[in-house]
């Protein structure tokens, strides 16, 4: 399948302009910087477009990697026709390739489990009991049956070693002390997959550290690293010291013939089924103890930002820099309604003549709609246009002032859905600016209506749980139900964010960490007092 083609049929635009859009998406760059900052590659495709154009590419890769690893499986087992073939390759969504690969899915089995089917268990028990005084070889011989597949006796006692090994790996006590043993001894190692790659990672190409005082930010670092295939991680278990308890508990006395095919079975075991899984179970439960505090402490920085005090009864003109495509500017009134926007060339690349017409729309528009403050983000070329503001506020009689934004998410939220929403007749750039002006008119107005990783205020926010985060955001707004009325917001969609969560409240209680309101049953009301117990 042309995969490229098949999105510009879908999209109804041109082919290039669908090469070009997945050309700088397979570079890493997102959807609100390519609909920002590259409109001149991507044929001004849209945010909407860029967005549905994302979701189907990636749709459509799994498709295809999906068809090669069903049609890699059915051949193995030579069960594939032309026919089927030619069905699985034509299929266009996964639904139909799960329904094509059904009849030819592997079951899940185990060796374990094979060797069972051929009679091996009674065998594997008289190993374990380890009271034969036979030759394990005249044993074997009674289980040896060409019919089931067991033609000679060193397959006899490969399958009942099978057997011994996935019965020691499901031992409770053994795998509880394995772990615990792993956590007090391991030690957490990391290695560069290319040495001379440069990379942010260069201080974990070479990295050894005890399991249990790893620090939470170098286990999400670790966890980053190796998901962008920079860093190799594996824990090193004490691995002699596990061996020799699990053989004081398994081999009982001496038993010449069985001992070394019960040491053969536990190295097995602990190598191929319990060390993986003990393993995996650690990482998880350092990334989970990880993430917990990246959250608290993106939670706390959180609710100082949304709880900044709101700068009311101003008109602040919105200032979104940039160098080369212009400064976005919107102006907002007390209320937050946006009245007019405009883009200026005051930044390099420019001329004086661009300055002193940036400079004399800037005059036109505080003198038309009596600006007094001006929010400047602080992303590219804010400096170059503070510089340009200073000298502005030089040369008018109007008393101005300008504050410098924090515009992280800005960009994010302007290509949102709900951004289109809200201001469908304005592209990205005027979204932009008109968000920076209301941060500083309300910020938990304005803040709440953004992707809370996009906020940058947590610790590796992108890779944490999604959910907990937005449910973090939930509690910080509602905390304090009273100390910022939503009725003091602006009748905008951040409004019904707001209403959304406080009315979400009432519904959710009786979950711990949630504030629950209790109405006085006496109190009418309109006067009705509200207290919060903690649950």
């Amino acid at each position: 399948m042309d995969i490229n083609q098949k999105i510009t049929e879908e999209l109804g635009v041109k082919l290039w302009q669908v090469e070009a859009a997945v050309k700088l998406i397979d570079e890493g760059n997102t959807i609100p910087f390519i609909a920002r900052y590259r409109k001149e590659a991507t044929g001004t495709l849209d945010d909407e477009q860029l967005r549905k154009l994302y979701e189907r590419l990636v749709y459509l890769r799994n498709l295809e990697e999906k068809k090669e690893q069903v049609l890699a499986s059915i051949e193995e087992q030579g069960k594939l026709t032309e026919e089927l073939k030619k069905q699985i390759l034509e299929a266009q969504t996964q639904v139909v390739v799960e329904d094509l690969y059904r009849p030819y899915r592997p079951k899940r089995r185990t060796r374990a489990t094979i060797a069972k089917e051929k009679g091996l268990e009674p065998l594997a028990t008289l190993i374990t009991l380890q009271k034969t005084k036979e030759s394990l070889e005249e044993v074997a011989k009674q289980y040896i049956n060409e019919e089931k597949g067991v033609t000679n006796v060193q397959e006899a006692l490969e399958g009942a070693r099978d057997i011994i090994a996935e019965n020691i790996s499901d031992e409770a006590d053994y795998r509880s002390w394995i772990r615990k043993q792993t956590m007090q001894k391991g030690h957490i190692t990391s290695s560069a997959k290319d040495e001379k790659a440069e990379s942010v990672y260069e201080n974990y190409y070479e990295f050894d550290e005890p399991v249990n005082r790893l620090a939470g930010y170098r286990t999400l670092a670790l966890n980053r690293g190796e998901k962008e295939k920079f860093l190799t991680v594996k824990i090193e278990a004490p691995q002699e010291d596990i061996l020799r308890y699990l053989e004081k508990k398994i081999i009982r006395g001496e038993n010449l013939s069985t001992t070394q095919i019960l040491k053969e079975a536990i190295e097995d075991s602990y190598k191929r089924l319990i060390a993986p899984a003990i393993e995996r179970e650690i990482r998880g439960e350092l990334t989970e103890k990880a993430e917990d505090g990246a959250i608290e402490v993106f939670g706390k920085n959180l609710e100082q930002l949304l709880m900044q005090p709101p700068i009311v009864g101003h008109t602040v003109l919105g200032w979104d820099p940039a160098f080369r495509t212009g400064c976005k500017l919107a102006v907002v009134d007390p209320t937050g309604k946006v009245v007019d926007t405009t883009v200026i060339y005051p930044t390099a690349p420019t001329t004086p003549q661009k300055i002193q017409a940036a400079k004399d729309t800037l005059k036109k528009l505080i003198a038309k709609y009596n600006i007094s403050l001006i929010s400047v983000g602080n992303g590219t070329a804010s400096r170059e246009s503070e510089m340009i503001i200073v000298d502005l506020l030089k040369e008018i009689p109007q008393k101005v002032q300008y504050i410098i934004v924090n515009e992280a998410g800005a960009s994010v939220y302007s290509a949102s859905k709900l951004a289109t929403e809200e201001f469908p007749n304005f592209d990205v750039g005027q979204r932009s600016a008109a968000s920076i002006a209301r941060r500083l008119q309300d910020p938990l107005a304005e803040l709440v209506k953004i992707d809370p990783k996009s906020i940058g205020v947590g610790q590796y926010q992108h890779d944490m749980n999604q959910k907990k985060l937005n449910i973090v955001r939930s509690r910080r707004i509602l905390c304090k139900p009273r100390r910022r009325r939503p009725e003091h917001s602006f009748r905008t969609t951040a409004f019904l964010h707001i209403r959304h969560y406080l009315s979400h409240s009432e519904k959710y209680c009786g979950i711990p960490g949630r504030t629950r309101k209790i109405r006085d049953k006496k109190a009418t009301p309109k006067s009705s007092k509200i207290r919060t117990k903690s649950i």
